[in-house]
């Protein structure tokens, strides 16, 4: 089984991606900002690697992931935080993992990014909203731009209900929502299944099953 580490490790959707991956028999690492919520991911699974994305310096993230199999860029500065640490968090923390990808020879990387990322957000929308959407895009256009085996993935309108099991995922989809348990349902597929490799799919609730939708981007 495989080594995965996943930046933003105390997040929603991580918190449920390290569930399915460590149920699945891998060997799972979350990076957290505080010690403080690290119960949570031993409970899911996980081993917690307290490590702050702000701070932290590209060798010393390369240390951290060296040897794993993939990195997950999950991370994300959070309602009610502001427009700058958007920049500090959604799109600077990618870069780092990616650089310190790079650095440590951890090829696979798979960035959860929004719908509505690369376009610009709609006139007279909230400034920290687009700031969050031009982090987002940017932090996809750092990843296109490396060699690396890179797939990103923007859910739609993210939900608390439980799992549907069934999708849409494709380079456009029509607007809709999906629940946070779907979505970490899709990555862990994407990541078992070393599908959609260079691509950038958009993911709402939809018909297909999802080992059928991920399995669709394989080859």
């Amino acid at each position: 089984m495989s080594r995965i580490v996943i930046a933003g490790g105390h997040g929603q959707i991580a918190l449920l991606l390290e569930a399915r991956l460590s149920a699945a028999g891998h060997t799972v690492q979350g990076l957290l900002r505080r010690p403080d919520g690290a119960d949570d991911l031993v409970a899911a699974g996980a081993e917690p690697v307290v490590f702050d994305l702000e701070r932290a310096s590209t060798a010393d993230l390369a240390d951290v992931i060296r040897g794993a199999d993939a990195v997950v860029f999950a991370a994300g500065a959070g309602p009610g935080s502001s427009a700058e640490r958007k920049y500090t968090v959604d799109l600077g923390g990618s870069v780092l993992l990616a650089d310190a990808a790079e650095l440590a020879g951890v090829r696979r990387f798979v960035q959860v990014s929004s719908r509505g990322a690369g376009a610009p957000a709609a006139e007279g929308s909230d400034p920290v909203w687009t700031a969050y959407l031009d982090a987002k895009t940017r932090a996809e256009d750092d990843l296109r731009g490396r060699k690396l085996d890179w797939t990103i993935i923007r859910p739609g309108g993210l939900l608390n209900t439980p799992g549907l099991g069934e999708v849409q995922l494709a380079p456009h989809v029509s607007g809709g929502t999906i629940p946070r348990e779907d979505v970490a349902h899709v990555l862990a597929e994407v990541i078992d299944q070393g599908a959609a490799l260079g691509q950038t799919l958009e993911l709402v609730s939809g018909a297909v099953p999802i080992f059928q939708a991920v399995q669709a981007w394989k080859g």
